[in-house]
């Protein structure tokens, strides 16, 4: 057998627990050199997903240090990078785990038919999904386009137990040279925000495996009630850890079973959100002009407005719309990273509905201010929002933000701990809103409220008149 060492490649599963590629790589009796490679992909990230890649980085790199080994970092397009490692190592091995979004599986197809033409060999093993996605069908052989028989279909297959964390990983006798993570100023485009966000941050295996157990412990009993209530802290809060598989799906999935099966009933609704994301997969990877494009081709004919520096795009994007529920979330993301999920349904649904403007101007501007920022999942909560994507509802259904407000945050908990103006005493989170955005925006705590630029009864009213025009 060979002795060369083999290359553990690092992309969005970054942790040691529950890791096919590591496990496998451990076992084979060889030494194992963990790398993670600053590639064009990860170069273009947003400014809030690549400052959180970093301190996933980071942390992977202490993880593996206190286990005796290294995390190697280079910085460069991928086939440059293994090929220069390979070079240096004498490694004839590169290990990885899956991803399913087209630019991933694009630039993964091309890299290993580059190292096999070389002569190394290239595996990549599951590790981001509970199902691959070719796995998973429908009883006519086909993909699934709606989610809820998909849930229906997995919802007993028997899921293997998470693997341990290696008790050993080979290490080399030399190791190769490595960049420093904070040479490469992830960090850098969110500026004077950068301090504020990161406090805001949970990362690392640890941390999200305390997360998840917090939540299974002291929440996930009140899970269904508690989900929709932006004010309440009553979610896992783990698709920032997911996102950059710092826990694995499969262990939130035997959690949420064991939780299930101790009488919390609420658990498999937490199993069906865990189902959600792996749907985003599964239509990324059948359908990739998903991430990119109307799923639903005949929507490519509505007449949404696509300028981005629109006035009503402006105020969207910083919180000034007038409308309370949707001005409260967006400044909920851009100070911490993240949105409660039913903010995100409304802010999602004002934009593309009641200013009648394209879901990708709020795609990417997601993509920029998110730290649980995922291609897939991104891509197909924009389009479900937007009509055109898969989703059972009619499109024509329009959230309305203020009668939703009055349902889910009674008391305006949510609104108060985000939106300082007409408070006599504004929240530090509110605040600290100021503190984050860029001067240029001219906003002061103490600026009168604005009045909405589309009242919401106006807007369902032109949405309407929108697709009734076109015939949907």
């Amino acid at each position: 057998m060979s002795k060369s060492p083999i290359l553990m490649w690092y992309r969005r599963d970054l942790r040691l627990g529950d890791h096919e590629a590591l496990t496998a790589a451990c076992a084979a009796g060889r030494p194992v050199i963990p790398v993670f490679i600053y590639d064009e992909l990860s170069e273009r990230l947003g400014a809030a997903p690549k400052m959180r890649l970093g301190l996933s980085v980071e942390d992977l790199s202490k993880s593996l240090a206190a286990k005796g080994s290294q995390l190697i970092l280079r910085r460069g397009d991928a086939v440059s990078a293994l090929r220069a490692l390979i070079k240096e190592t004498g490694a004839d091995t590169v290990y990885w785990s899956r991803l399913y979004d087209p630019e991933c599986r694009t630039r993964d197809t091309d890299l290993k038919s580059a190292l096999k033409e070389d002569g190394i060999t290239a595996e990549s093993f599951k590790g981001h999904v509970l199902f691959e996605p070719w796995t998973v069908e429908t009883k006519t052989g086909g993909f699934y386009k709606v989610y809820t028989p998909m849930w229906k279909n997995v919802r007993g297959n028997d899921v293997p137990e998470a693997l341990p964390i290696p008790g050993k990983i080979p290490t080399p006798d030399v190791w190769p040279k490595s960049d420093d993570v904070k040479d490469w100023q992830m960090d850098a485009a969110m500026h004077r925000g950068a301090v504020i966000l990161k406090s805001n941050c949970t990362v690392g295996e640890a941390a999200s495996r305390n997360r998840l157990d917090d939540f299974i412990e002291n929440r996930v009993f009140n899970y269904v009630k508690n989900r929709d209530l932006p004010s309440v802290d009553g979610t896992s809060r783990l698709s920032e850890n997911l996102t950059y598989g710092e826990i694995s799906p499969r262990v939130c999935w035997h959690a949420g079973w064991k939780a299930l099966n101790d009488g919390k009933g609420d658990a498999e609704v937490f199993l069906k959100e865990v189902v959600w994301r792996e749907f985003a997969y599964h239509l990324a990877f059948h359908t990739p002009r998903i991430v990119s494009g109307n799923w639903k081709e005949d929507w490519d004919a509505f007449p949404w407005n696509t300028d981005e520096d629109h006035p009503e795009v402006q105020a969207w994007k910083q919180g000034r719309t007038g409308i309370r529920f949707v001005d409260a979330a967006m400044r909920e993301m851009y100070v911490t990273g993240t949105m409660h999920n039913r903010g995100r349904m409304i802010v999602a649904s004002y934009l593309t509905k009641h200013l009648l403007c394209h879901w990708k101007i709020g795609l990417n501007w997601f993509a920029d201010c998110l730290i649980d920022w995922d291609p897939c999942s991104n891509a197909m909560g924009w389009q479900w929002s937007a009509g055109s994507g898969p989703d059972a509802t009619p499109y024509f259904r329009v959230f309305n933000p203020v009668t939703q407000l009055d349902k889910f945050d009674k008391d305006r908990g949510y609104v108060k701990k985000w939106i300082a103006q007409g408070t006599k005493s504004p929240s530090a989170t509110a605040l600290s809103y100021y503190d984050m955005i860029p001067q240029s925006w001219d906003m002061a705590p103490d600026d009168q409220y604005p009045d909405p630029i589309v009242p919401a009864d106006v807007g369902r009213q032109r949405a309407l008149n929108a697709y009734q025009n076109r015939g949907f």
